[in-house]
């Protein structure tokens, strides 16, 4: 094994001692993999870390542009080797950060699609519709937790039962980087989850991840990609929309909030993000559905 693939085991294996979620896990493991392979040509070693110049890693970015890869991929991409420099700066394998030289490709300004206030509504009060779904109580609930509490995929499989406070008011959400955060669980949700909890009872069967909300039919921990396939199931089979995906539901709990007058901090905090940059995104959703409106509406427009 090379030195450079051990470091990079190395730097994996910190992720995840540090927390980070077995899907940025998997994209970061396969990001470094095919820098790694880049940087191995046939029957060649590759360099090792602190051979590694800032000439180097602009010739593997311009194979990824030739590749036609996006700005967003690539940015995904450079970020990663970044991290592993880091890392290695950090363990003292490397004595610069030469991927901190390198330019980041500018991303494209574009804003997600959010549905409507009524069309999340009519999604989610036609899940308990017979759609051939064995767990529609399940499902419900999912939905109204997705919306009604802003989660991310990931943090709404990872939810343990005892991250519900005695009320039902609040849930308790382990966030990026394990950051812990408290969201209000709103009164149909709650409702919603009652439903189902109660279902799991009665169904007497022993699930094998006791502590998880949801699970699936074998009673282990609903995964991300569980949770996405039900997510598209109804929204192909109910909106007619196989786009729409977990985060959907989430641009539309923080854009539905500013819209109805909430504050941009409080919605960071609910969102869990690091940066008020993140979260201001939603500003310029609302602004370019407040100018269709204008254009529709006002005689002078």
């Amino acid at each position: 094994m090379s030195e450079l693939e051990c470091q990079i085991n190395r730097y994996i294996a910190e992720l995840a001692r540090t927390g980070f979620s077995p899907h940025s896990l998997r994209a970061y493991t396969g990001d470094l993999s095919r820098f790694l392979a880049y940087l191995s040509p046939p029957r060649l070693e590759p360099p090792a870390p602190g051979e590694i110049d800032v000439l180097i890693l602009r010739e593997w970015l311009a194979s990824l542009y030739r590749d036609q890869l996006t700005a967003l991929t690539i940015r995904r991409k450079l970020a990663a080797v970044r991290g592993l420099f880091r890392f290695l700066l950090r363990e003292g394998s490397v004595s610069v950060n030469v991927a901190r030289l390198v330019r980041t490709p500018k991303a494209p300004k574009s804003l997600p699609d959010v549905p409507t206030p009524e069309q999340v509504n009519t999604l989610i009060d036609r899940v308990n519709d017979d759609a051939g779904r064995l767990e529609p109580a399940r499902d419900r609930a999912i939905f109204e937790m997705l919306y009604g509490c802003g989660l991310r995929v990931s943090e709404l499989a990872g939810s343990n039962l005892e991250d519900l406070d005695s009320n039902r008011e609040w849930l308790l959400v382990r966030g990026k980087g394990r950051k812990e955060r408290q969201v209000p669980l709103p009164r149909m949700a709650a409702e919603a989850l009652d439903l189902y909890l109660a279902e799991r009872i009665t169904r007497g069967r022993v699930p094998r991840d006791a502590h998880a909300i949801f699970l699936n039919h074998r009673g282990r921990r609903l995964t991300d990609r569980g949770i996405r396939g039900i997510v598209k199931i109804y929204a192909t089979l109910l909106a007619g929309d196989s786009s729409l995906h977990p985060h959907s539901f989430r641009h539309a709990y923080a854009t539905h909030l500013l819209a109805g007058g909430a504050d941009l901090r409080a919605i960071q905090e609910l969102l869990g993000h690091a940066r008020l940059s993140t979260t201001q995104k939603y500003t310029q959703v609302s602004l370019t559905e407040l100018m269709a409106v204008y254009d529709k509406a006002h005689p002078k427009a």
